[in-house]
C-alpha cells in the first residue's frame, strides 16, 4: 500500500470519527491502568459490567489495597483469569503506592515493570491517558493491518513497527483507535462488513465480501 492510500485511510476514519477514544470506562489514568489489565482475554463489555460497581469505591491505588485482593475477586469475578488479574492488580496498586506516589507513571519502563502490564497494556495507558503516539496491537489491530495492506507483518511486533513507521504523523495520536473499532465493527474476522466499509475502495484485500 502505498503512502497516498494510508493518507486517505485515515483521513476518513478522522472526519467520521474526529476524536475516538476507548470503550473501556474509567475516571482517571489510575482506573484506565486497571481497566486495560482486566481487558485481557476478556471484552471491553464485560470489563465494564465488572468495573461499574468497583469504581464507584475504588479511584485509587490506596483505595485498592484498602478492599484487598479478596473483595477485589467479588467484583471481577465474571471476568477470565480474575484470580491472577486480582493479584497482579493488588501487587500492581502496592507498587505504584510505594514507588510513584500513588500517580501512574507516564514512563514505558516504570508501566512495564507493574505486574500484569505487559507492552500492549503500556502503549494503550501511554497513549490513552498520557496522549503519546503509541500503537497497542491487538487481534484487530493485528487482522486490520494485515488485511488492508496498510501495514502488514507476521507478528504483533512487527505490525507495530511498521504502523509506527507508516501512518502519517498527524494520525498517530489516534491510529489505534480507528483500527481498533473499525476492526471490531467493520473489518471483523469472519466476515468482513465489506459493503458498508468506509475504506472499502482503498483496501488491498483480495476477498472481499460483495455488496
Amino acid at each position: 500500500m502505498n503512502r497516498d492510500k494510508r493518507q486517505e485511510i485515515f483521513t476518513r476514519w478522522r472526519d467520521a470519527n474526529p476524536e475516538p477514544t476507548t470503550e473501556l470506562q474509567y475516571s482517571n489514568p489510575f482506573q484506565l491502568l486497571i481497566a486495560v489489565i482486566l481487558s485481557a482475554q476478556s471484552t471491553d463489555v464485560g470489563v465494564n459490567k465488572a468495573t461499574r460497581s468497583l469504581f464507584r469505591k475504588v479511584t485509587t491505588p490506596a483505595a485498592m489495597l484498602r478492599l484487598g485482593e479478596a473483595g477485589l475477586k467479588q467484583h471481577i469475578k465474571t471476568i477470565g483469569l480474575f484470580n491472577t488479574k486480582a493479584s497482579n492488580i493488588i501487587k500492581t496498586c502496592g507498587i505504584l503506592a510505594e514507588q510513584h506516589n500513588g500517580k501512574v507513571p507516564e514512563d514505558r519502563a516504570a508501566l512495564e515493570a507493574l505486574p500484569g502490564v505487559g507492552r500492549k497494556t503500556a502503549n494503550v495507558v501511554l497513549n490513552t491517558a498520557f496522549g503519546q503516539p503509541t500503537i497497542a496491537v491487538d487481534t484487530h489491530i493485528f487482522r486490520v493491518s494485515n488485511r488492508t495492506g496498510i501495514a502488514p507483518g507476521k507478528d504483533v511486533g512487527e505490525v507495530e513497527k511498521r504502523l509506527l513507521r507508516l501512518v502519517p504523523g498527524e494520525f498517530k495520536r489516534n491510529a489505534h483507535h480507528w483500527l481498533i473499532l473499525h476492526g471490531r465493527y467493520t473489518c471483523i474476522a469472519r466476515k468482513p462488513r465489506c459493503q458498508s466499509c468506509l475504506i472499502s475502495d482503498l483496501c488491498e484485500y483480495r476477498h472481499k465480501q460483495p455488496d
